[in-house]
């Protein structure tokens, strides 16, 4: 008797990542100080806080973080702190997505691989504002409850103990796999 014929298969419910995605993005914030600036001494942004909401296929970073630019005005001969909170929402689709996964148990989690960052300050063209790029970048996961199958013995390990079962694969070549597929988890 050949052991492959005794094997059977469990259909198992368990929570799985059956949704990923990943997505980088350039923003541009326009900051009104009470005094039209002169030059941009510096700028940074801080408080970045955000939450995931499962939306369809994707999933919405919503967040807000605060903006601070130091600014000369009054001809470089004084200078001030603007502040402004920002708020965004973020569209992240899920690249991967396992469609069989039971929808009402889905949970999302998003993490900032790159926090929003300033890369360039600049005066408007009227003067009266600062333009700041910000650059950002999100992972983002859904875990839900999905039906996995499991090669099962009907004697249990007794089956295993001396005899070789061959479930299909080659000899390990695992060139084809997604390297995205194989992130560490969100946190």
């Amino acid at each position: 008797m050949s052991l492959d014929k005794d094997l059977q298969v469990r259909e198992i419910y368990t929570k799985a990542v059956c949704g990923k995605g990943r997505k980088f993005s350039q923003v541009t914030n326009t900051v009104t100080p009470p005094h039209a600036p002169t030059s941009i001494l510096g700028a940074w942004i801080i408080n970045n806080q955000y939450d995931a909401v499962k939306a369809g296929e994707n999933v919405e970073v919503v967040g807000t973080y605060d903006i601070n630019i130091w600014y000369s005005y009054d001809r470089n001969t004084k200078t001030d702190v603007a502040k402004e909170t920002v708020s965004y929402v973020e569209v992240v689709p899920l690249h991967y997505l396992d469609k069989r996964h039971k929808s009402s148990t889905a949970e999302v989690a998003a993490i900032a691989t790159q926090e929003p960052n300033c890369v360039e300050a600049s005066i408007s063209s009227s003067g009266a504002s600062v333009l700041i790029r910000v650059e950002r970048e999100f992972k983002v996961e859904m875990i839900a409850e999905t039906k996995v199958w499991v090669v099962v013995s009907p004697n249990g390990s007794e089956d295993f103990d001396d005899k070789h079962v061959d479930f299909g694969t080659d000899d390990g070549d695992f060139e084809d796999l997604d390297p995205d597929l194989l992130d560490d988890e969100l946190g």
